[in-house]
């Protein structure tokens, strides 16, 4: 039976400690199972904690901290139903990776994209599902700086089915105003971001006005019904008025 060396205890106790160190400093987010929403936990959730958890979240994403994805586990619990928190109308732009950008994972939230974050009668749809069939608390518009389809409504461009699509920016475009005509174009950043704004908040006003159905629910406190930015130079989302 081979012996321990007496010189050889100081460091096994020294390797034992400093691995329950660091066990103890894993971030809570890391150590804890971090499974999609329940069935009661999202019954029990008010669309005010929906939207503060999401703004939490993007915290987490902007100050690089984000939780584990714990994908395996998530694909395996969610198989059976889903319960998500929120649904989220965002821009087909790839640098606007919603789940990535709440640091949400799957089963977490519901998200419906379409160049210029723009509504039509089956994304109005896919929202009434998510609310009133699918319980989620928040439904979220999101807009971002520098988007492509609302340079192109500035510039009335015409391609195909981009046409009718652009149409649909039109009305914010020509909302925003103190701006002379030479400066009214995608080559004007300032003018851009301004449509960019009233866009969100037109879509937020058609989504109230063409959905009976999610108007009740906002006007009984069963869901909140709210506009944000995403910046692409340091991913922070901003919540409009």
């Amino acid at each position: 039976m081979k012996r321990t060396k007496n010189h050889d205890i100081p460091k096994k106790i020294w390797t034992l400690a400093t691995s329950a160190l660091a066990v103890l400093c894993i971030p809570a987010s890391a150590a804890t199972t971090n499974l999609p929403t329940t069935a009661e936990e999202q019954g029990a959730l008010k669309p005010k904690e929906v939207l503060e958890d999401l703004m939490a979240g993007n915290q987490r994403y902007v100050a690089g901290k984000v939780t584990e994805p714990n994908v395996k586990a998530r694909i395996q619990a969610s198989s059976k139903g889903q319960y998500p928190k929120a649904t989220i109308l965002s821009c087909l732009d790839s640098r606007v990776p919603v789940e990535m950008i709440f640091d949400q994972g799957i089963g977490d939230i519901f998200v419906g994209r379409v160049a210029g974050n723009v509504e039509n009668v089956d994304q109005l749809g896919s929202m009434e599902f998510a609310t009133k069939v699918a319980g989620v608390k928040l439904v979220m518009v999101l807009g971002h700086e520098a988007c492509g389809a609302v340079k192109g409504a500035c510039d009335h461009v015409e391609m195909g089915n981009l046409t009718d699509l652009l149409e649909k920016i039109q009305p914010a475009v020509e909302a925003v105003d103190g701006f002379e005509k030479k400066d009214r174009t995608s080559k004007n950043p300032a003018f851009v971001e301004r449509v960019v704004e009233a866009n969100v908040r037109q879509t937020v006003k058609d989504i109230r006005e063409r959905s009976e159905v999610l108007a009740a629910m906002e006007k009984a406190g069963e869901i909140m019904i709210v506009g944000a930015l995403y910046s692409l130079s340091d991913g922070k989302v901003t919540l409009l008025d």
